[in-house]
């Protein structure tokens, strides 16, 4: 289970990253619906989501996941690309919000803030980074 979670948080991870990690992890290969599968999944474990809920987050995932791939695919420079990401990732939010009760929310923003945390800390850490 451990295992099966560090290895959703990684690739959710990735997909917030939207720089040269997406190149680097393999997830430009990963097909949109198998991204949103796995997000959907780790989303209704760790927010408890009943089945009206997961069925409503699995849409909204396979919809941006979808729209991430152009960003993901994409050869823009890196500012770009982050900048793109943060608009569908915005969207996103907006769309999850209406979905999630307040406290789900809150614990679905508190899981971002750490795997952004852990992404600065993997990039500050002296891994070497690809350009």
């Amino acid at each position: 289970m451990k295992k099966a979670k560090t290895t959703i948080t990684g690739v959710f991870s990735l997909m917030l990253a939207a720089t040269s990690a997406f190149a680097q992890s393999g997830i430009k290969q990963m097909p949109a619906e198998q991204r949103a599968e796995l997000l959907t999944h780790r989303m209704a474990t760790s927010l408890k989501l009943d089945s009206a809920q997961k069925e409503k987050v699995s849409r909204i995932n396979l919809k941006y996941a979808q729209k991430m791939d152009p960003v993901i695919q994409g050869t823009g420079s890196k500012m770009s690309r982050f900048k793109a990401f943060r608009s569908i990732s915005s969207e996103k939010e907006a769309e999850l919000k209406s979905v999630l009760t307040k406290e789900q929310f809150a614990q679905f923003q508190q899981q971002q803030q750490e795997m952004k945390d852990e992404l600065r800390v993997r990039r500050n850490s002296g891994e070497p980074q690809k350009n």
